[in-house]
């Protein structure tokens, strides 16, 4: 069962994404990850990442879709399954 410890999250990926971003060789930097997801039709404003990282952004089942191909991790990764 997934825990949510305050009400401030917003989503349940922002820890994995930042993981996800460092642990790529070379890493992926916000603004690369904005281009990778532009690529695939989702198009983010500059901040966007930092705030889906810091969990106050939602994130929409299709842009999570697009993270999870972008950064070459599956869904159920991104969610901490």
């Amino acid at each position: 069962m997934i825990e949510m410890n305050n009400n401030t999250n917003r989503n349940l990926i922002g820890d994995r994404v930042r993981q996800a971003r460092n642990n790529a060789k070379p890493k992926v930097t916000q603004t690369d990850l904005l281009a990778r997801l532009a690529v695939r039709g989702i198009e983010l404003e500059k901040t966007t990442i930092s705030k889906i990282e810091a969990k106050t952004r939602p994130v929409t089942d299709i842009e999570l879709v697009a993270i999870a191909d972008a950064l070459g991790v599956s869904v159920l990764w991104l969610l901490g399954m």
